[in-house]
């Protein structure tokens, strides 16, 4: 049977506590072996996303086909299809990397001789064959979460849901993770990320959808989405406060729409047609009228300004949302 063009597919789907509306009608499409990202404010509905996708929560209407299996009616064969990463690795710290493996593969009623190999064939996968018999509560930030990629792999899942995976983590084990998630995607594999990192998606994701108020209000590849803000900008930074009426009448003159004024950053900024035409005619313009800069530039929209235009907050990289927690606890007990 053909696989299908969307690993991830799902339309109107709604999800209440409640009086609050935590999805009303998310629609999501993500092509097979792609990485997708999923944007949005705390209380957006990302997290219920994930949950109604990988089964854990049943939509109160709507439709969702995750790897072509409905989500609902053959929950069971979904989650044999299916990886999930949350943001708290879920190792045994105790126990050695290449132990944790072959106790997932048992867990995943693989035999002891399947369990070992599948875990030694991880292990090189996620380049952890050196620490492999070192317990993994003495591994760095970045190992652990490697191992908890392996985990969720034991089975070669075709769709990996991550729930914000490098919360947290410094910078070398944040690009450590993303050099694991690009390998599994060059393996075929599909990834929904959700993250509160927006240079996590703009490096990682080919499309992205973002969210608000429970229902996806854009979508597009990262640089469709700054697109919408605008070609090139010019930005100054001044060292007196006193020139920002001068910088903004210059840059004004020189530049091709509205000029925006940020005196708490003392940055005058403004669109562009010219690049390098229009950066030499400002650079000169205010050397002439002997105002001093302390940093001039073009520069491109980036993905935190379209959240902000978007959503009208900015991300938080600290915290979990929490849409209906208490019910959602209840229906993971039951």
């Amino acid at each position: 049977m053909a696989e299908p063009p969307f690993a991830v597919a799902a339309e109107g789907l709604r999800k209440r506590y409640g009086d609050t509306d935590a999805l009303a009608g998310l629609d999501l499409r993500v092509p097979a072996g792609t990485v997708h990202g999923l944007l949005g404010p705390n209380g957006a509905g990302k997290t219920t996303a994930v949950r109604i996708l990988t089964t854990l929560t049943r939509p109160d209407g709507g439709t969702a086909r995750v790897a072509g299996h409905d989500v609902v009616r053959e929950a069971a064969e979904v989650r044999t299809r299916i990886g999930l990463v949350g943001q708290h690795a879920a190792v045994d710290e105790v126990l050695g990397g290449r132990q944790n493996l072959v106790m997932f593969g048992r867990l995943y009623h693989l035999g002891a001789k399947r369990a070992r190999r599948r875990a030694d064939e991880l292990l090189e996968r996620f380049r952890l064959t050196g620490a492999a018999d070192r317990p993994a509560g003495e591994y760095s930030g970045g190992m652990r979460r490697r191992l908890d990629l392996a985990a969720s792999m034991i089975l070669a899942p075709p769709v990996l849901f991550l729930d914000e995976p490098t919360t947290g983590l410094d910078p070398r084990s944040r690009n450590e993770v993303w050099d694991a998630i690009r390998a599994l995607v060059d393996g075929g594999t599909t990834v929904l990320l959700t993250t509160q990192y927006l240079e996590e998606a703009d490096r990682l994701a080919t499309g992205i959808s973002v969210i608000d108020h429970g229902r996806v209000i854009a979508e597009g590849a990262p640089d469709t989405l700054k697109a919408r803000l605008g070609g090139d900008r010019i930005e100054v930074v001044l060292d007196d406060p006193d020139a920002l009426t001068a910088a903004a009448e210059i840059v004004g003159r020189v530049a091709s729409g509205e000029v925006d004024v940020d005196a708490e950053a003392l940055r005058v900024g403004a669109p562009v047609t010219g690049r390098a035409a229009t950066l030499t005619e400002t650079v000169r313009a205010l050397d002439e009228a002997a105002i001093a800069v302390a940093d001039i530039g073009l520069r491109r929209p980036t993905l935190d300004e379209v959240f902000l235009h978007l959503t009208g907050t900015g991300p938080r990289t600290e915290g979990r949302q929490t849409e209906g927690p208490e019910k959602e606890k209840k229906e993971v007990r039951q």
